[in-house]
């Protein structure tokens, strides 16, 4: 039964998808271990949970603004702006 599990699932066609599937949960995880250890409205030992609500908006913009949001900022928000400009805009 297990071999003729390991023959259906291990084929060279599902290797994509589990390609994709191990993409996604790593882009899952890294958002929870980002959001445990950074966001600052989440507390997970009992000393922070008793502080209540604190008003530090200065940890919450360091979090908000990330270096990727840093990053794409100013950039023009197309994928490919050299084709897009190829054929939109007239000579």
């Amino acid at each position: 039964m297990a071999s003729s599990t390991l023959k259906r699932w291990l084929r060279p066609e599902v290797y994509p998808l589990f390609a994709a599937m191990g993409v996604a949960l790593g882009i899952c995880g890294m958002q929870l271990v980002r959001n445990i250890s950074g966001n600052p409205e989440v507390r997970v030992t009992k000393e922070n949970r008793a502080a209540g609500i604190l008003d530090n908006f200065v940890e919450g913009e360091k979090y908000a603004e990330h270096r990727l949001r840093k990053f794409v900022r100013n950039k023009s928000p197309e994928i490919m702006p050299s084709v897009n400009s190829f054929f939109t805009d007239p000579k």
